[in-house]
């Protein structure tokens, strides 16, 4: 891979009190601003702002609830942040339109790649803004289970050949693929794909593609630790990850993704 491409890292920020990982969690919004702050300071591109938990089990809180716990936050990352760019996690067009009027573009990461609300594809379509759309069959509440398919890596492709043609109805031209890594597919097919990973690279050429493993149990369940064990492993899937063309890496540890991506730059 080209070393001299560009590598984002996008570092995550949960306005939630069940994410996974506790030390994700910000239930105010100086916990929040601090959070924002340090990433940042380590080298964040980007701050992906959540405010409902996707890990499995969780319940979705809803639309109303998810902009009660943003609307504070992005009020005060306007204010304090002006030059950082913001990306909001939600798969609600309701809150992509309220979080536009209030702090202008910015990037909708949405899980559920516009299946959850049909307004969403639309909507980010009118306003013009970046969108990260994410592999996961069914909807947040209800996800589809991939055991029944022999090449995980050939669905996912043929997810995003499909979305890309619905990106274009829409007028969604500036897209960032991620393959949902933990949603909707078995330790063995996560693993597959991280390995495959030049294979959707290749498939879905010019497209950048994210990769968000830090943390998730695709590491711990198969180590036997615990997400708060999890750092060094992280970051040996990223160094895979980046070998295989990943654009984006999406964070809870900013610092060792930036520092994983210079090692990286130095060994392609």
């Amino acid at each position: 891979m080209d070393r001299n491409r560009k590598i984002s890292i996008m570092g995550i920020v949960n306005l939630t009190d069940d994410s996974y990982f506790a030390d994700s969690r910000c239930t105010d919004v100086p916990a929040a601003l601090g959070r924002i702050a340090r990433l940042v300071e380590e080298g964040a591109d980007i701050i992906d702002i959540g405010a409902c938990s996707t890990r499995p089990g969780s319940l979705p809180v809803g639309a109303e609830e998810e902009w009660r716990r943003l609307e504070p936050v992005l009020k005060a990352f306007r204010e304090n942040f002006q030059n950082v760019t913001l990306s909001i996690d939600t798969y609600w067009a309701s809150v992509v339109l309220k979080a536009f009027a209030l702090v202008g573009p910015f990037i909708v990461n949405d899980i559920s790649a516009g299946e959850a609300d049909p307004e969403m594809l639309p909507t980010v379509g009118r306003l013009g803004l970046k969108y990260v759309a994410m592999h996961m069959r069914g909807t947040p509440e209800n996800m589809q289970s991939l055991t029944d398919y022999n090449d995980v890596v050939e669905d996912v492709l043929e997810y995003f050949r499909n979305f890309s043609e619905k990106a274009e109805i829409h007028g969604i031209n500036d897209w960032i693929l991620d393959p949902g890594f933990g949603f909707a597919k078995t330790l063995e097919q996560n693993y597959d794909l991280l390995n495959r990973l030049n294979e959707i690279k290749a498939g879905m050429h010019p497209r950048k593609v994210l990769v968000g493993v830090s943390r998730k149990s695709m590491i711990y369940r198969l180590l036997g630790t615990t997400p708060e064990e999890s750092l060094p492993a992280t970051q040996a899937l990223h160094m895979a990850a980046l070998e295989r063309g990943a654009d984006m890496l999406r964070v809870h540890d900013v610092a060792e993704a930036v520092h994983t991506v210079a090692l990286y730059k130095m060994l392609s």
